[in-house]
């Protein structure tokens, strides 16, 4: 079907102008309204330059070893998915969410992202512990009932050398730092 010049220039004019104003989505507390949506991504292979994908310890990420992760935040909810290829088969690592980007230091990256500061548990924090199969292969999900502020975004995903203890003084701690990707 063509269209006619004329409705072309007038659908034209329609669409053009100065975009409108930038729009907090954020109430003034700083909480996402209903209608915001986050994204973050992040993926690669594994390397020791100070690239997306950072590894620490090459025992436990060996060389090829990649991975990548989506967190996707919206309607009241925070959904993390964690995909690892190539890493030790038949083994159990810890994995979360961090408040800074990767650095060649494993330090780098901070502590454990917490939507409620100083709260050490799944449900502030985002954990995602998985188990490779025979390949190093491996994947984790996690739903979290809280939305990303634009304000407050975690900046990478740390991959550890053990699962995270969940109970008892030393509740969150997954062991080193084994590899880093960060998330954009």
């Amino acid at each position: 079907m063509r269209v006619p010049a004329l409705l072309l220039v007038l659908l034209t004019a329609a669409c053009a102008g100065p975009p409108g104003p930038a729009q907090d989505a954020t109430n003034a507390k700083g909480i996402a309204s209903p209608g915001d949506s986050v994204k973050l991504t992040g993926a690669g292979e594994f390397t020791t330059g100070d690239t997306s994908a950072i590894v620490y310890d090459r025992k436990l990420a060996p060389e090829g070893s990649q991975a990548s992760v989506t967190v996707e935040s919206s309607g009241g909810q925070t959904r993390t998915s964690l995909v690892v290829e190539g890493l030790l088969p038949n083994r159990r690592y810890g994995s979360h969410l961090h408040t800074n980007p990767c650095g060649k230091k494993p330090e780098a990256a901070g502590p454990h992202f917490q939507h409620h500061a100083g709260q050490i548990d799944p449900s502030s924090e985002v954990w995602l512990d998985f188990t490779t199969d025979a390949e190093g292969a491996g994947r984790s999900s996690s739903r979290n009932e809280w939305t990303l502020t634009r304000a407050k975004l975690p900046g990478s995903l740390v991959i550890h050398s053990d699962p995270t203890v969940a109970s008892g003084p030393k509740v969150g701690d997954a062991g080193a730092r084994v590899a880093c990707l960060n998330l954009k």
